[in-house]
């Protein structure tokens, strides 16, 4: 009896420290290593004069390349990427942390898991949407759109995105977190997303920016490759309802 007293002890604080290893983890990973990020790491501004080609991440390393745009205000584009099947992000922290690692683990489905961070323009993005692919939020579609002309003067809302398709799931080299790597054909979510939208019915008009993108290949942040066709897909987006 007191044999299998002991055990139990024993189980209990090897669950105890297991727990706690995990609180360790998940403060240090989505707590404390993004604020020292905050603190140490300013992004390079980039002026608006003209678009910026790749996003980068909060350390300059260069991120995902830039290969859409939308032409429309928030409102609109909201709108029309729900119509399309998109869900907006959630906002990376903690508590969405914990929820999209759970649900990687248990195969669970989140259609609003969050993205990681990257810049443009010297910020995060204004906006990000994704696209479930299967039952677990380990792979999955998604886009992040800049705002590029946010006054009024000067036309239609344009947001500039980078869209990618997440293959699966890894540890981030920067900070630790769970992080997504992305497929290297970031031109079929170009296309991909062009296609939503299109069946949408939120597409007033489409065009493409050939030759875009001088460098034609790279490596993101995460040391994932990717490969474009150089062109940039513009959206123009029918006013919201």
């Amino acid at each position: 009896m007191a044999s299998r007293r002991s055990r139990a002890s024993r189980g209990r604080r090897m669950l105890g420290g297991v727990a706690a290893l995990a609180i360790v983890y998940t403060v240090l990973a989505y707590m404390f290593v993004p604020l020292a990020w905050e603190f140490f790491s300013k992004p390079v501004f980039q002026s608006p004069d003209s678009a910026p080609r790749l996003t980068e991440t909060a350390d300059h390393h260069a991120g995902d390349p830039v290969n859409v745009a939308l032409v429309g205000s928030e409102a609109a584009v909201k709108s029309a990427m729900a119509a399309a099947g998109w869900f907006p992000a959630d906002r990376l922290g903690v508590e969405s942390g914990l929820q999209i690692t759970a649900d990687i683990v248990l195969g669970r489905a989140y259609d609003t898991a969050p993205v990681s961070r990257l810049f443009l323009f010297g910020r995060s993005e204004d906006l990000a949407f994704e696209k479930p692919s299967g039952t677990s939020p380990d792979q999955r579609h998604h886009v992040r759109l800049w705002l590029f002309t946010p006054n009024a003067e000067e036309g239609d809302p344009l947001y500039l995105g980078a869209a990618s398709f997440d293959r699966g799931i890894g540890v981030s080299h920067e900070t630790g977190q769970l992080t997504h790597h992305i497929a290297p054909d970031v031109d079929l979510e170009r296309d991909n997303l062009k296609a939503d939208l299109v069946k949408s019915g939120h597409l007033q008009d489409s065009d493409i920016v050939a030759g875009f993108h001088h460098a034609l290949t790279g490596v993101n942040g995460g040391g994932d490759p990717w490969s474009t066709d150089g062109d940039l897909w513009i959206g123009v987006l029918r006013d919201a309802p």
